[in-house]
């Protein structure tokens, strides 16, 4: 790959503002534009590709806005090679330089060798790579050792709208010949070395609205004589964790899966610095002192998170007012065994115990809005074995095997749906930033990365 035509490709794509969180019409029509440009650029190596009609986005206030289409594209259709099926995504996150970015976020700038914008690690930049990769066989006028298949969405950082439709409608069609799936939407758990992540945690949100009345009271007028609905809120949400990160609902870690001794050496083997993780996290102290027990609460146990209250006083200043009615909003990133259906359960049953010892007179109400299973690989496919080949071929060393604490629903949904080999193969740093105001992909990681997935095409063809 040509580095200077890949950067100002990557270049070009930042300088579009494809913001899918904000639901504005000006936005919609810079996600479209993005589309096009993408479709363009796999046209021009030679992809037959569908731009495929998602439809449109119904909002709350009744307006509507288009989705934007998703791609479908493939290049090869040779039976006697494997079919890998690269899925990527072209939105990103809100971004203004007002924010507390040091330079533009949609305007590419390299300093010291990292290239800052929004969008360059998530998730233009691998998108971009998968295309360069591409590009370099055919500036070479030599054949793919693998037929290449395309998805790419616009919709990710939006809860991927009518991609889970599309996935089922083409189970039959596009997706009827892959035989293996990347997803290169994360980062390394570390600065230099390289990483395969092999498992996502799931994720589980809930509402938990107490409700005096729909208008607040004036606490001089009411303060004394009512259960009000925020002191019992925030003892219900009180109750939910303890100190030291441990979950209270009972029941909650009965179907955690075990820690095999097999495990227990993959996180000793990780390239984990911890006083340096700390550093740039900024965070004055973690809860677990060993690189081992950290990685494992972030990757293989359950967390709890309190989010926020809804319809309580938040503005700077001084207001008496008791709330009415408030709603917190807490989450629970769910790892194997533990069951969707069984967490909601449990939850509900510890808030009304909970709410229940109160004898208020307020109503309170649990709802769970999300439901996200956890995804874990079989690290022993073809296509594992093949990307840990092509790691050591380009950086000259063994990735580090790692989860991701987060959740990437897709994988999930890829593996229920097709039955296929999912895998994930990340390009960014520990430190790229993203979603943050400082959001960057190393010049040498996105090279780098380029080289490495035309390493895993030529593996993969010989393992296949």
């Amino acid at each position: 790959m040509d580095p200077i035509v890949g950067r100002m490709t990557l270049k070009e794509w930042v300088a579009v503002e494809s913001d899918s969180v904000q639901p504005v019409l000006r936005l919609r029509r810079e996600l479209l534009r993005m589309m096009g440009l993408a479709a363009d650029r796999l046209r021009n190596l030679g992809a037959r590709v569908d731009l495929v009609d998602a439809g449109f986005q119904q909002l709350p206030d009744g307006q509507s806005l288009p989705i934007p289409p998703i791609i479908l594209a493939e290049l090869g259709n040779d039976p006697k090679k494997p079919t890998v099926c690269f899925y990527g995504h072209l939105d990103v996150q809100p971004a203004r330089q007002e924010d507390g970015w040091v330079t533009d976020p949609h305007t590419l700038t390299e300093v010291d060798g990292k290239l800052y914008g929004r969008g360059t690690t998530d998730n233009k930049g691998p998108v971009l790579a998968w295309i360069n990769a591409v590009s370099t066989f055919r500036a070479l006028d030599e054949d793919l050792p693998v037929n290449v298949k395309f998805v790419i969405e616009g919709m990710e950082e939006a809860g991927s709208l009518a991609l889970e439709e599309l996935v089922q409608k083409e189970k039959a069609g596009f997706f009827s010949s892959v035989d293996y799936i990347v997803i290169s939407d994360n980062l390394w758990i570390s600065r230099r070395t390289p990483a395969l992540t092999c498992g996502t945690r799931g994720n589980s949100y809930f509402m938990v609205e107490v409700k005096c009345r729909d208008q607040d009271f004036h606490s001089g007028t009411f303060g004394g004589i009512l259960n009000e609905p925020m002191a019992d809120l925030v003892a219900l949400l009180g109750s939910l964790v303890d100190s030291s990160g441990r979950i209270l609902i009972p029941g909650i870690y009965d179907h955690v899966a075990p820690v095999t001794e097999e495990e227990k050496r993959t996180y000793e083997a990780i390239d984990l610095d911890l006083e340096e993780y700390r550093n740039s996290s900024q965070v004055k102290k973690f809860l677990f002192d060993t690189k081992e027990e950290l990685l494992m609460h972030l990757w293989r146990y359950p967390s709890l998170s309190i989010h926020g209250i809804e319809g309580a006083f938040h503005e700077p200043g001084a207001k008496t007012v008791i709330p009415g009615r408030v709603i917190g909003k807490f989450s629970i990133r769910l790892v194997p065994h533990m069951n969707i259906s069984v967490v909601e359960k449990q939850v509900k049953q510890h808030l009304d115990y909970i709410f229940s010892k109160r004898n208020s007179s307020n109503q309170m109400t649990v709802s769970m809005t999300l439901g996200l299973h956890p995804w874990v690989a079989n690290i022993r496919d073809n296509q594992y074995l093949a990307a840990k080949r092509a790691i050591k071929t380009v950086f000259g060393t063994e990735p580090d095997m790692i989860r991701d604490g987060s959740t990437i629903p897709i994988a999930k949904i890829f593996q229920g749906t097709i039955r296929k080999s999912v895998m994930m193969l990340p390009l960014g740093a520990v430190d790229d930033g993203e979603h943050s105001q400082k959001e960057k992909i190393n010049r040498w990681n996105y090279i780098e990365g380029s080289k490495l997935f035309a390493a895993f095409f030529l593996e993969m063809a010989k393992l296949h």
